[in-house]
């Protein structure tokens, strides 16, 4: 009788040792499904930015030094595409500032803020925008689980024996971009 319950009760431990774990490895497969989502909207706004490029550049021809910006923080976020999240983040924050100035830049120009063709542009690449920060937001609660997981006991005994790791957030770095804006009538 005392080995039976010896027993149940090490098929019980091992039984609840591989239901952590596995919702160890659920846990990752979200955070990595939740980094593709962001990797493809991503990938759609860096799509975007050539033809914007193209309709704006006619307009905005002496505007050469913020056309020039976009570019390369395109080119460096295109070539940055496998860097972590931190990496990724820098290098998107870059690009989105980029991108902000020269819609700001368009302002000034009203041929070019009537053109439909930008327009068309505008209005995807703010749909975009909206997406990627869906995605980051989805991410990032996945990252907050897992890392929860990898810290909580009994669950960090398996995640320390299975080597699953804390992962990093997506977040903005610049500082500016977190400040609330200030609105005056």
């Amino acid at each position: 009788m005392t080995g039976l319950i010896i027993l149940a009760i090490i098929v019980a431990v091992i039984g609840y040792a591989i239901f952590l774990y596995n919702d160890l490895v659920s846990k990752r497969q979200l955070k990595e499904e939740g980094w593709s989502g962001i990797d493809v909207q991503l990938k759609r706004r860096t799509d975007l930015i050539p033809n914007l490029m193209e309709t704006v550049k006619g307009y905005m021809g002496h505007e050469r030094e913020t056309l020039e910006a976009v570019v390369q923080a395109r080119a460096a976020a295109t070539s940055g595409a496998n860097g972590t999240p931190a990496e990724r983040s820098a290098l998107e924050g870059a690009l989105s500032g980029a991108l902000g100035k020269l819609l700001a830049i368009a302002e000034a120009y009203p041929d070019l803020k009537a053109n439909t063709t930008f327009l068309e542009f505008q209005s995807a690449l703010q749909t975009v925008e909206d997406e990627i920060q869906l995605a980051r937001r989805y991410y990032n609660g996945a990252v907050r689980n897992l890392n929860t997981s990898v810290e909580s006991f009994p669950q960090n005994v398996i995640a320390n024996t299975f080597k699953f790791e804390k992962d990093e957030y997506f977040e903005l770095e610049n500082e500016a971009d977190r400040a609330v804006p200030s609105v005056k009538f």
